[in-house]
C-alpha cells in the first residue's frame, strides 16, 4: 500500500475568490516553510499559497493595525477613476520576515523621501523593539498600513494611476538604473520588495507593471532585501524627488495624518 500524499489546506489570496482547497506538499519542504506556487482551482489565477493556519493567524493580527480596507477608499476615494494618491514614491514590503530588515526599510524609505509603506503578509509591524532598533523612530514619520496580501493593495493603487515596480532579478527583469536613464518609469510609483529567500510572490509579480533588478558584479546573485531597497529607493529619489522634497513630504504626511485620508498604523 502506497503512502498517502501529504497536503496542506490553503486559501486563494484574491479577495473576489478566497477559495479554500488542498495542495500537495513537496518532499523537500514537508512543513510548507515556504509558499507553494500554483494555480487556484476556482479562479484559475496563479499565486504563492501559504498554509491556511498561517493566514488565519495573520488575519487575527489585521485588526490590531491600520488597514485601508474595504476598498482602499483612503487611496482613491469613492470614485476609483479620480486619483487622490498624494505621494510620488511609496513602497510595498511583502513577506519580509526579519524585523531588523523591516526597520531598516522604514529608515531608508524615510531618508529617501518616500511617503508611505504598505506592509503585507508575514511582514512585521510596529511597535516592535527589533524594528525600532534599526528604524530609529522612522515609523513615526511615515504613513504606513498593514494588509493581509499584496493583492489587497496593488489593484487599487493601479486604479489610482500608481506605477507598480517590482525589485527582483529574473529572466524578464531589467536594470533599474538603465530604466531610469531611459525615462521609462514615472510617478506616482510604488516599489515592491519581497521575502529574503523566495522574493516576490507569484501574484505580486504578475501585477507588476515593470520588474527591475540591481546589477551584481561579484559572486553573489542578490543583496540583502533591506540593502537592495535602500539602493533602489535612493536611485528613485534622485530621479523623481526635488531637493526640497524633504519638507514637502513632511508637510504632506502631516496633513494626511491630521485629515485621516490615510490611516496610519499606530495602535
Amino acid at each position: 500500500m502506497s503512502p498517502q500524499a501529504l497536503t496542506i489546506e490553503t486559501r486563494c489570496p484574491f479577495s473576489d475568490c478566497l477559495a479554500v482547497f488542498s495542495l500537495p506538499l513537496s518532499s523537500q519542504d514537508p512543513k510548507a516553510s515556504r509558499p507553494i506556487a500554483g494555480v487556484c482551482p476556482t479562479c484559475n489565477r496563479r499565486a504563492s499559497f501559504k498554509p491556511l493556519s498561517i493566514l488565519l493567524k495573520l488575519e487575527r493580527q489585521v485588526g490590531q493595525h491600520s488597514v485601508l480596507q474595504p476598498g482602499l477608499e483612503a487611496v482613491h476615494g469613492s470614485d476609483p477613476s479620480v486619483s487622490r494618491y498624494p505621494f510620488a514614491l511609496s513602497a510595498l514590503v511583502e513577506d519580509v520576515r526579519s524585523l531588523w530588515n523591516v526597520g531598516s526599510i522604514f529608515r531608508s524609505a524615510d531618508g529617501a523621501g518616500f511617503g508611505q509603506l504598505f506592509l503585507s503578509g508575514i511582514t512585521g509591524c510596529p511597535p516592535r523593539k527589533e524594528i525600532a532598533k534599526t528604524s530609529l523612530g522612522a515609523e513615526d514619520h511615515l504613513v504606513w498600513s498593514y494588509h493581509l496580501s499584496a493583492v489587497d493593495v496593488i489593484p487599487q493603487l493601479k486604479k489610482s494611476g500608481v506605477l507598480i515596480v517590482g525589485l527582483e532579478r529574473n529572466q524578464q527583469s531589467i536594470d533599474l538604473e538603465q530604466t531610469l536613464s531611459a525615462d521609462e518609469l514615472q510617478t506616482p510609483l510604488c516599489l515592491i520588495v519581497g521575502n529574503e529567500v523566495t522574493g516576490l510572490s507569484v501574484e505580486a509579480l504578475d501585477l507588476c507593471d515593470v520588474v527591475c533588478h540591481l546589477p551584481m558584479k561579484g559572486f553573489k546573485e542578490s543583496l540583502n532585501v533591506a540593502v537592495a531597497f535602500g539602493v533602489a529607493a535612493y536611485l528613485l529619489s534622485s530621479k523623481f524627488l526635488p531637493h526640497d522634497a524633504e519638507s514637502l513630504n513632511q508637510n504632506t504626511a502631516s496633513a494626511v495624518h491630521k485629515s485621516g485620508d490615510f490611516e496610519c498604523g499606530t495602535d
